[in-house]
């Protein structure tokens, strides 16, 4: 069978979740709106130096898998956030264990108060960023609508 763009190489999920995350950005964009609460395309990987045709290309993958929703703000017709769904919530224990191997086995740094709650009270801290990632947009909520296709 032919491999394209959207077929898995194969059904081990390990390399089907690869398919979908493992490029040098992807991780990175989600990192940035799960756990940085950054919305906005010109917030999302902003430090990171990542060009605007690769970012939406990630944005519009995430977003056709289900990870991501993008809403235009009511406020401003030209904006638009990407909010988590809740597959994308999901991720944010894979974040932070590649954050905790990070700081150990590579020159990337955290805070240490930081990578001590994920060492220590991993679940006490995942619970408070999945609620973080949920509920940030949740005061202005009646601001934005979902993008109908």
């Amino acid at each position: 069978m032919p491999v394209g763009k959207d077929t898995p190489r194969s059904n081990c999920p390990i390399a089907c979740t690869l398919d979908l995350l493992g490029d040098r950005w992807t991780l990175v964009v989600l990192r940035d709106v799960l756990l940085g609460q950054r919305r906005l395309f010109s917030e999302i990987a902003a430090d990171e130096g990542i060009a605007t045709n690769t970012l939406t290309g990630r944005l519009e993958r995430l977003t056709k898998a289900g990870l991501l929703e993008r809403k235009q703000d009511i406020r401003d017709g030209r904006s638009h956030r990407y909010v988590p769904t809740e597959r994308g919530l999901e991720l944010i224990p894979v974040i932070i264990e590649l954050m905790i191997w990070g700081s150990k086995h590579t020159s990337g740094s955290v805070p240490a108060e930081l990578l001590a709650r994920a060492v220590g009270d991993r679940e006490a801290l995942l619970s408070e960023l999945t609620e973080q990632a949920r509920n940030f947009d949740a005061d202005t909520a009646e601001s934005f609508v979902t993008e109908t296709e």
